[in-house]
């Protein structure tokens, strides 16, 4: 009765790579059925030099087989029917086919072996690549089958969903519009600069809170998010006349359950970040609640501190015409404050924002300056990704003088001779447009100065929903990253 299989099994193993594979299976009468979840699906790419959780359901008690790449790995479904195994690393490769074997047989072909990264977030990592510029000429290039997107359907529950409907797509011109643009194009500049397969897991939702994708009981425990969460019991207690709000982006757990959990465990090299326009308005809570969010899902995913990068906000509305206050500028400000985490970083785009369309167009620069994070710091690329910080102060008379940390050569202005977009003010707090200037002795430095203001304490750059700013390191010509040296409180200091 097993020689059949025993000859089945050495045919696949002739195939995959596995020599000679002798599994000493039971007879597959008593066997149920294998059911695996879509993320593991013809096309898919598996995380290289990982060890790569795979898993599914079958009847409890069945013993599972699964074969890839010249391995194989045995696991018994528990008493609620759900198996695991856990893959050893693989290199670079493929295609491979993965069999999962119980009663039935599942084969997962075209697998391959590269690099795999999360692009999440709201609308802007949620825009197709059909809406971006240069959408055409992206379609008539769209030819690399190694780069490959899968993309998990809008879903606002409190219930943990354990699946998706979903595959995997490699990039063709009939498949690349539906994209997401800042995703593509982060990994189509890491497809090209390594080489290697890459795929993306794609997991947003326009207009999305960042509250929506945090596990709930991490609110519910915190007493400085009472209030949020106060408000949404509120609205829980009329399930029937508040059936849509209950199932949207916003409320607290509804996207980290219904989106995020049917992909986390599988394996990644890290994730990409485009959201903050729907907490502007909570720009002060958003320094908690930002990296509270990468906290849970590096918790949830149990691989360590895997890289997180992000998208600063762009510029948007019209320009101001006097400076002032901004909920866009102290968010802005909470997400550079958020790379005190580990291995996280921000892709400042505070020069190719639209005053009329929350939505730049241009994510090929967005796409690209995430992708000199992942190529600097994960790949060991010699490549300046970092745009220049504010570092310190220094009064010096009327001037002061602001230092700046990550300069990629020296600190120059865009476009024309004149610095644009500090200002200044002093103990009344009453800002006004300053003068700057690179110093000569030292381009990491620009002097600050106003003849309004004799006595200045405090210095703001690019700080408004969308500034007029145009200094640069001269090297790569990233924007300088928007800041204040003053603690006063801003407009969103109490909103909670």
């Amino acid at each position: 009765m097993l020689r059949p299989q025993l000859n089945f099994w050495n045919a696949l193993a002739a195939a995959t790579g596995a020599a000679a594979l002798v599994l000493g299976l039971l007879p597959s009468g008593v066997r149920a059925d294998v059911r695996m979840p879509s993320i593991f699906s013809d096309h898919m790419v598996l995380q290289r030099d990982l060890a790569n959780p795979v898993w599914g359901w079958a009847d409890a008690g069945e013993e599972v087989v699964v074969v890839l790449g010249g391995q194989k790995q045995t696991a018994q479904a528990d008493a609620q029917g759900k198996w695991r195994v856990v893959l050893e690393p693989l290199p670079v490769g493929g295609p491979h086919t993965m069999v999962i074997e119980g009663r039935n047989r599942i084969a997962i072909q075209d697998v391959l072996i590269g690099e795999v990264w999360v692009c999440s977030g709201q609308s802007n990592m949620q825009q197709s690549v059909s809406t971006t510029k240069d959408a055409d000429l992206t379609r008539h290039t769209a030819h690399y089958p190694n780069l490959r997107v899968i993309t998990v359907p809008v879903l606002g529950t409190q219930e943990p969903q354990e699946d998706f409907q979903g595959c995997w797509q490699p990039t063709t011109p009939d498949a690349v519009g539906g994209f997401t643009a800042a995703g593509y194009y982060f990994g189509l500049t890491l497809h090209q600069a390594l080489g290697v397969p890459i795929g993306l897991i794609h997991d947003s939702w326009g207009g999305s809170s960042c509250e929506a994708w945090i596990p709930r009981e991490l609110l519910e425990a915190d007493p400085q998010y009472q209030p949020l969460m106060d408000r949404w019991r509120e609205i829980e207690k009329n399930p029937d006349a508040n059936k849509q709000q209950l199932a949207n982006q916003h409320r607290p757990g509804n996207l980290y359950n219904g989106m995020l959990k049917p992909v986390i465990g599988y394996g990644i090299r890290g994730a990409i970040w485009y959201q903050g326009e729907t907490n502007a308005g909570r720009a002060y809570q958003y320094r908690h609640m930002f990296p509270l969010m990468i906290k849970s899902w590096r918790d949830a995913w149990q691989q360590g501190d895997f890289s997180f990068y992000w998208v600063q906000l762009a510029d948007f509305t019209a320009e101001p015409t006097e400076p002032g206050d901004s909920d866009w500028a102290e968010l802005r400000e909470a997400q550079t404050m958020t790379q005190s985490l580990p291995n996280t970083g921000q892709a400042v785009i505070i020069d190719i924002g639209e005053a009329n369309d929350i939505h730049p167009r241009n994510k090929e620069d967005v796409g690209e300056r995430l992708a000199r994070w992942a190529l600097a710091k994960d790949y060991g690329v010699d490549i300046a990704c970092r745009s220049a910080e504010y570092r310190s102060m220094e009064k010096q008379g009327q001037k002061i003088i602001v230092s700046f940390d990550h300069v990629a050569g020296e600190l120059r202005p865009f476009d024309v001779d004149e610095i644009h977009g500090f200002t200044i003010a002093g103990e009344d707090r009453k800002f006004v447009v300053a003068q700057a200037k690179v110093v000569e002795q030292d381009k990491t430095k620009v002097e600050v100065w106003s003849d309004q203001v004799p006595d200045p304490v405090a210095v703001r750059y690019a700080w408004a929903n969308n500034p007029v700013c145009n200094l640069r390191s001269s090297v790569n010509l990233l924007p300088v990253t928007p800041f204040r040296t003053d603690d006063w409180p801003g407009v969103t200091a109490n909103a909670r």
